[in-house]
Order: C-alpha cells, then sequence, then structure tokens
C-alpha cells in the first residue's frame, strides 16, 4: 500500500519523536522538514500532565523544536468537549496542571460541590483521599469523563499504573464506566483535525501503537503510519483485525516523504 499525498501530519510522540527524554534517530529532522515545508502538523499526545508549553520545553531539551500551536494532548480535547457540552460547568479533577489549566481556559470552575463532571487524567501521586472522593461523587450522579484509558506508562523506574487503571477502579467502586476522550477515541482525532482546519483524506497518523494511534487514525478517515520505535513490533501487526497504511522501521523514513 502507499500512501496517498499527504497535505498535514499528525504523529504521536512516544515512542515516536522520544523515549522519555531522549530523541528517536529522525525525530528532530522529521520536525524540521515538516516546519520548512509550510505544512500544518500537530504532535498528538494522550498524555494530559502538561500544558504544550511544559510539552515544548521538554522536547525542546531533546532537541525537537516544536512550536506550542502544534501540541494537541488528551486535556486539550477533554476540555473542548466538556466546553461544547456544557459550556461554564464545572468538574471535580483528579490530575495535574495539564488538565486543569485546560478547563480553566474554557471557563470551567473547579469544585467538589455537587460537580456536573467527575474528571480523571494522569498523575504520578494519586491519593487515595482524591480517588475516595471521586467516587462518591460519581455514585451521587456527577458525570464521569477520563482523559485517556491507557492502563499504564513508562517511567525511568519501570511502569506505573496510569489514567485507564485508576478509572477501572472507580468503575469497579461505582459500577459507572467512564467516557474516554483521548486516543483510541476517533474524538481525539476529529478535535485535532478542527484545530488545524485538515482534511482526514490529506492527513496521515504517525505512531508507534496499533490499538491507539492506528485505530484512532483509521477510524477518523486518516492515512496511518506505524513506527517500530515504541510499543509495536512488526511481529504483531498481523494480530490486528486492521492494518496500518504503511510500516516503517522508524520516523527517519518519514522525512523524505515530507
Amino acid at each position: 500500500m502507499t500512501l496517498r499525498p499527504v497535505e498535514t501530519w499528525m504523529t504521536d510522540m512516544d515512542g515516536v519523536l522520544v523515549h522519555e527524554e531522549v530523541p528517536i534517530p529522525g525525530a528532530t529532522e522529521f520536525i524540521d522538514r515538516l516546519k520548512a515545508s509550510g505544512r500544518r502538523f500537530l504532535v498528538l499526545t494522550n498524555n494530559s500532565i502538561f500544558t504544550p508549553r511544559d510539552l515544548r520545553a521538554r522536547l525542546l531539551g531533546s532537541g525537537i523544536d516544536v512550536p506550542e500551536s502544534a501540541i494537541w494532548t488528551s486535556a486539550l480535547a477533554t476540555a473542548q468537549f466538556l466546553g461544547d457540552q456544557r459550556p461554564g460547568g464545572t468538574a471535580y479533577v483528579v490530575g495535574e496542571a495539564g488538565l486543569t489549566t485546560a478547563l480553566h481556559d474554557v471557563g470551567y470552575v473547579m469544585t467538589d460541590r455537587d460537580p456536573d463532571y467527575v474528571v480523571l487524567g494522569e498523575t504520578r501521586t494519586y491519593s487515595f483521599e482524591a480517588i475516595t472522593k471521586a467516587i462518591r461523587l460519581v455514585a451521587a450522579g456527577a458525570r464521569f469523563i477520563a482523559t485517556n484509558p491507557d492502563p499504564s506508562g513508562p517511567s525511568q523506574q519501570g511502569m506505573l499504573p496510569a489514567t485507564g487503571s485508576v478509572a477501572a477502579l472507580i468503575s469497579t467502586a461505582t459500577g459507572r464506566s467512564p467516557y474516554f476522550i483521548g486516543k483510541p477515541n476517533p474524538l481525539m482525532m476529529r478535535s485535532a483535525l478542527n484545530r488545524i482546519e485538515a482534511h482526514s483524506e490529506t492527513t496521515a497518523m504517525v505512531g508507534d501503537r496499533m490499538d491507539t494511534d492506528v485505530v484512532s487514525g483509521l477510524e477518523a478517515g486518516l492515512q496511518t503510519c506505524l513506527v517500530l520505535t515504541g510499543s509495536t513490533r512488526r511481529e504483531d501487526v498481523e494480530r490486528f483485525p486492521y492494518r496500518p497504511t504503511r510500516v516503517f522501521d522508524s520516523v527517519a523514513d518519514l522525512v523524505d516523504l515530507v
């Protein structure tokens, strides 16, 4: 399968551009080529901990210069969704600055008194007290939203529980499942397309995971490029009932396609 002409690009961050703080070979050249070409692009991440400004600084520290405006997070997508659904609403938030800042920016008030929503995001400091409060509010009728379904995330010390694992805890206690906003929900991709006024038929999604990046791109009507520098190995691809448009060893192989 070959790529149709691509006018706009979307790429995952972890596993495609960086491993933690270490740049993946070719990532700097890929981003530089995108900027030089004038093509619109977005770096997407399910991580809701950091603001786009924080993420820009982290990438810059790895030698990858991505404009703040070209970073789209599950926190931003969640805030946009809630702002559209219930403008000027209230939320009890379990998360960090990336999520609370995004919600404040769309006019939301943070409260634990009869909130419209309980919003669960990623944090490195989940507390039993905060989770218990979330459980009680969801049980009392607050609508349950989670930024993404990722069950675990990487760290330099090893695997960490992520949003999906804590969401499962709250769901088990309350019998209420959350609505997940981030990948693989194609809503994340659609909001990103709208952000840069892109058309799905001329946009490609670059990712390292079949179960998030590729399937969400596929369901949103994008071409999909799987790179083998992250979670999915080449031999894993055939296990899935869907396929990416193309498979590449790394993002370095995409530089000449921009």
